[in-house]
């Protein structure tokens, strides 16, 4: 899929409106379609559903033989219209990838604490497992589908045991897209996955979560941008003004010829005050939420002021007005997740 380019904003475009119509269309028709084909059988009498106020109808086999078609008819143009047009523009993010099998263990484990998450692109490695997954079920309920209205036509007389192992397939199938669906809910229990159900009704997500969970397509949307805006679009980080500007003492000290009395102040207090400044190379961090982390671990040590850390080389520079040892700095680090090497 093309980049697109990354405007300065709050959030993101993750789906476009006809992705959002394709997954609701095949969502709603799924769901419709499993109602539908248990309710051909004598079940939901036996249950007692029909004496649910509003589902008296639900015993009626005709009724749910239309419904059944009509839900079908809905499925199976969601998933033809979705690999023509997907294929033609040459969408590959949901397609699986080497490694997602691993890597999606990996995640899962994350989400328990056991580990760190691995950079993502647009799509987790499940996501892209889960895709393949619903699709493959999906289209083996439409082939099987098919062969079983096939069956029925008078003109039709197909080998009994065609017939019987389409029935037992289109009935596993059924069972293993149902397992999917409730897979693909139950991801919500965790919290980090809730900021994408926005995404399902409108189609944007935050510009944090992206920052923060998908980091290969956050750089990928921001390579696609000018410099000037790219600059915009990262995070700032405010400073505070400590003093004179150095070039504006420097200007000053040209034009007289010699130090003026506040430079050499300043500097004799430069030289009493000043704090020892170490900078020490920090390993594993990925976004501005591992830069936040690292910040606040030095935070709980006395004497250590002024953090700046450079993300895109792992250097974390302070100041170290109390000479804290070394050792309980890289300790605070190293408890909160990250490896530490001297620079």
């Amino acid at each position: 899929m093309a980049k697109q380019p990354l405007e300065i904003q709050e959030s993101i475009r993750r789906h476009t409106a006809i992705e959002i119509a394709e997954h609701w269309l095949f969502a709603l028709s799924g769901l419709v379609l499993i109602f539908s084909g248990f309710g051909e059988l004598p079940m939901y009498k036996r249950f007692m559903v029909t004496q649910i106020p509003g589902l008296s109808w639900a015993g009626d086999f005709f009724i749910h033989l239309k419904i059944h078609y009509l839900s079908a008819l809905v499925f199976a143009g969601v998933i033809a219209f979705h690999g023509v047009y997907h294929g033609i523009l040459g969408h590959r993010g949901p397609l699986p990838k080497k490694g997602d099998l691993k890597a999606s263990l990996v995640t899962i484990l994350s989400l328990f604490g056991m580990g760190e998450e691995p950079k993502s692109h647009k799509y987790l490695p499940e996501q892209r497992l889960a895709y393949i997954y619903i699709g493959a079920t999906g289209l083996l309920l439409v082939v099987t589908g098919v062969v079983k209205v096939v069956k029925n036509l008078p003109t039709v007389h197909l080998p009994p045991e065609l017939i019987k192992w389409t029935t037992l397939t289109h009935t596993f199938a059924t069972l293993f897209f149902l397992v999917g669906v409730i897979a693909h809910l139950a991801a919500l229990i965790f919290k980090v996955n809730r900021p994408l159900v926005r995404s399902i009704f409108t189609g944007k997500v935050d510009l944090q979560y992206v920052r923060e969970r998908h980091t290969l397509w956050y750089e990928e949307l921001l390579s696609a941008m000018p410099l000037e805006k790219r600059i915009e679009a990262e995070p700032k980080v405010e400073e505070e003004e400590i003093g004179p500007r150095v070039d504006e003492v420097v200007r000053e000290e040209e034009a007289s010829g010699s130090p003026s009395p506040e430079a050499e102040e300043d500097s004799k207090t430069e030289k009493e005050e000043s704090p020892m400044v170490s900078t020490i190379r920090v390993k594993g961090m990925t976004c501005e939420h591992c830069v936040m982390a690292v910040k606040k671990a030095l935070g709980t040590l006395e004497g250590v002021e002024k953090v700046e850390v450079d993300l895109s080389t792992g250097e974390v520079r302070f100041e170290n007005t109390k000479a804290v040892e070394m050792d309980r700095i890289k300790t605070a680090i190293e408890k909160a997740g990250y490896q530490v090497s001297a620079s």
